[in-house]
């Protein structure tokens, strides 16, 4: 009734490693081989390596699962706390900033109103501005017309002189003492 080490480490749950590890720790005249090579263990041999491998084994699975789950549970209670104060303070933050956001906003509303009155009341002045002006402009075009019916005159009077010709700064400035 041999085992191998593959069968024996599948019934007991664990690794081929750890089976050839307690094996190997055996007497070498109780170990034996097939005749592929592979080892066998007799059920002497098994009954050595279950106590072995069952005294490691399971009470430090046990204890590890303990703590282990113990850890993680503490782990998971700070991680918890943690996080429940991280999303306090988030929406407190949250909150500080809307109040700065609808600030900034009613700022802007209040500079936009005040920004639309005074282009409206410019707008008003210069409605009032164009009418006096546009009887200016009409005193200005009058001016213009007289202005240029003096200046075609100049040059028609500098032309009846035929005594010297009429420079260029006569006809500037009209007619002048000449040295």
């Amino acid at each position: 009734m041999s085992k191998t080490v593959k069968e024996l480490a599948d019934e007991l749950g664990v690794s081929k490693q750890t089976i050839q590890y307690h094996y190997q720790r055996l007497p070498a005249n109780k170990r034996q081989k097939d005749r592929q090579g592979r080892n066998l263990i007799s059920s002497d041999l098994e009954r050595i390596i279950r106590n072995k491998v069952a005294k490691v084994l399971p009470p430090n699975n046990h204890q590890k699962d303990r703590q282990t789950s113990s850890k993680s549970d503490k782990n998971n209670i700070d991680i918890i706390a943690t996080m429940k104060d991280e999303i306090t303070y988030l929406r407190a933050d949250r909150d500080k900033q809307f109040a700065a956001k609808d600030q900034q906003i009613e700022k802007l509303q209040k500079l936009l109103d005040q920004s639309q009155q005074l282009q409206l009341m410019t707008a008003q002045k210069l409605k009032q501005l164009e009418k006096p002006k546009n009887e200016r402009e009409s005193d200005f075009k009058e001016k213009d017309e007289q202005i240029h019916a003096r200046a075609s005159e100049v040059p028609k009077a500098a032309e009846n002189s035929a005594d010297k010709p009429v420079t260029f700064w006569q006809r500037l400035f009209g007619e002048q003492n000449n040295k």
